[in-house]
């Protein structure tokens, strides 16, 4: 019963998830040992068996509980689906600065750093066994049973081409020189992601009560921001949009906004988050927090300040007041990685509520003239205008996340979005005057409030006056 309750609750949100995937879109999904195979079973059948990627094992702690009643627990699975495989493209991702050390460049060979591998195969190959004379003298023969990796021909072209390396003496058993500007740009993302590399729970808990430090609002095992890191770099580009409807703190806000600071990304994020009710013992229920989405608000505030000022001191760090950034042993200017754009760490909070228009439950031969004059307004009582305007942004399919400004037009409260995309009045008493105001600056669309009119005569000519002044403005009346 208790594994068909949760997969009951699970199935919903990700057959909805995966309507809202890209074509080349994938998903994560941490779980623990008690439901991944029933949570690979539902998965299979939503997004198809050909479509899952991999199932990653990632080292959630890195010391053993010894009061573990059977095994102690160091792991969580984090399931990866894709939308379509066929059409998918994982990143690779970067080299660490311990795999980069292995590089250099001991003969000062023009083609850069290089790192050396063995030349001996594990098998016998007639063609591949001879003598190789080393520039000391020294002769090297493979052992019994093995053989060169490369025929004597294609052996001696790449010793002539300084391809072989003999050690620093000459003497040395001969090894292939494989240069770093030869190989791929990064490393091919594997499926154990130990917590040095992606980090673990307490480094989680830590991060938050770093952000939280004056009041101590606390939250159970948050994952990682390394961890959501990863994900983004393997399956993300620079202009994604990142979806997580299981927030709780909001680790994949951080995540998204530290990896735009780094490298210049557009990437943009939507929480979901049920409005949870904090445990009133908590430290968090008692510095103000009631629900876990205030605490995920809060912690994308505090972290996006953050990472903005650290942008900014790296920034002032980086870039030399006067001229070009300059390699510190050359005098040429080299590219700086770093964002010259400051990251955006604003976002905006909506919440799930009824239509702003009021009930009405009369049938029409129920009403007199009278009460006709009740129900003019059919706004119900308490709404703001800012929430009319994202329920037009809602009917008319409009980016939620678009700018919005306000203007004063005649004395009226005018919302503009993205510039010019959308207007919109919701004061009362509009007159001609400030419609052929608002006419002239050609807006794509306009919208305005059924009892925002001052007269009836507004509201019949008002289209023929944008009809006169911005024909192509697209008319909408609440």
């Amino acid at each position: 019963r208790f594994h068909s309750d949760w997969l009951s609750m699970m199935y919903s949100r990700l057959k909805l998830a995966r309507n809202l995937l890209q074509e080349n879109g994938v998903i994560f999904l941490s779980i623990d040992d008690g439901e991944v195979a029933n949570l690979r079973k539902i998965c299979d059948e939503i997004y198809g068996e050909t479509n899952f990627i991999a199932n990653i094992v990632w080292q959630k702690k890195f010391a053993p509980q010894n009061d573990a009643k059977y095994l102690s627990n160091s792991h969580d699975h984090v399931l990866m689906y894709s939308r379509n495989k066929a059409s998918l493209t994982i990143n690779l991702l970067p080299r660490s600065e311990k795999a980069l050390s292995r590089y250099s460049n001991k003969d000062k060979d023009p083609r850069g750093l290089w790192v050396s591998s063995d030349l001996l195969r594990m098998e016998h190959r007639d063609n591949c066994v001879y003598a190789i004379t080393a520039p000391s003298g020294k002769v090297w023969k493979p052992n019994s049973g093995t053989s060169w990796r490369h025929p004597e021909k294609e052996m001696l072209d790449l010793i002539l081409d300084n391809q072989i390396w003999f050690g620093e003496d000459g003497n040395s058993k001969p090894r292939r020189k494989r240069f770093l500007s030869e190989v791929k740009d990064g490393v091919v993302p594997e499926t154990i992601w130990l917590h040095e590399a992606v980090g673990h729970n307490q480094e989680g808990t830590k991060i938050v009560k770093e952000l939280f430090s004056d009041n101590r609002a606390e939250f159970s095992n948050p994952k990682p921001v390394r961890l959501i890191d990863q994900m983004l770099r393997i399956a993300a580009s620079a202009d994604s949009l990142i979806l997580d409807f299981f927030s709780g703190s909001a680790t994949t806000a951080h995540a998204v906004m530290q990896l735009n600071a780094e490298d210049g990304g557009t990437r943009r994020h939507i929480m979901v988050q049920l409005p949870e009710p904090c445990d009133e013992k908590s430290e968090a229920f008692k510095a103000g927090y009631k629900t876990i989405a205030e605490i995920g608000k809060e912690r994308i505030r505090r972290a996006g300040k953050k990472i903005l000022s650290e942008w900014q001191a790296k920034q002032a760090k980086e870039k030399p007041a006067q001229g070009d950034l300059l390699h510190p042993n050359h005098s040429e200017p080299i590219t700086n990685n770093f964002s010259a754009t400051a990251p955006d760490i604003g976002f905006r909070v909506l919440k799930i509520d009824s239509s702003n228009m009021a009930d009405v439950y009369y049938q029409p031969d129920e009403l007199t003239q009278d009460d006709l004059a009740l129900h003019v307004d059919n706004l119900k009582p308490g709404r703001k205008l800012e929430d009319l305007l994202f329920q037009v942004l809602l009917d008319w399919g409009v980016d939620l996340a678009l700018p919005v400004t306000e203007e004063r037009i005649k004395g009226r409260r005018v919302f503009f979005v993205d510039d010019n995309a959308l207007a919109a009045c919701f004061d009362i008493g509009l007159n001609e005057d400030f419609v052929k105001t608002l006419a002239k600056r050609a807006p794509l669309r306009a919208v305005f409030r059924d009892a925002g009119y001052a007269s009836d005569a507004v509201k019949i000519n008002i289209e023929q006056i944008f009809k006169a002044l911005s024909p192509h403005t697209e008319l909408k009346t609440l």
